[in-house]
């Protein structure tokens, strides 16, 4: 029995992201990044930064977390392994977990549609019963 084949992984646009969604592999550029300060961390030292990444569809707010900081510096290309969808106050954050993986890559050829950010859209969740 031979090696059984890896899957490629399948690569999202910006644009094509939506609430709860995960296992997402994207190619983004660091616009900007902003330290939180986080509150209610029981003493433990949390570093937390709102990023904003983006590529040739559009742009979202991603949360790098402790070591992913160091990761995101403006200017920066990354591609975002096994990443999902965090809903922040009705809107989209884009987040990897400790089963993701961040790599900065060669710098990206396209440039970031800056006029397009998905989490200025607020979300509504909407609870259906049936009948």
């Amino acid at each position: 029995m031979g090696e059984p084949k890896k899957q490629q992984p399948v690569f999202t646009k910006v644009d094509q992201l939506r609430p709860t969604a995960t296992g997402l592999n994207l190619t983004v550029k660091v616009v900007n990044t902003k330290m939180v300060v986080p509150r209610g961390n029981q003493g433990r030292q949390m570093r937390l930064a709102e990023c904003l990444v983006g590529d040739e569809t559009g742009m979202i707010i991603f949360t790098a977390r402790n070591d992913q900081v160091d990761m995101m510096k403006e200017g920066a290309t990354v591609i975002l392994r096994n990443a999902k969808i965090d809903m922040f106050k009705g809107s989209m954050r884009l987040a990897v977990d400790r089963w993701g993986r961040i790599e900065v890559t060669e710098p990206a050829s396209f440039s970031v549609k800056e006029d397009s950010n998905l989490s200025l859209i607020e979300f509504e969740q909407v609870t259906v019963v049936e009948q």
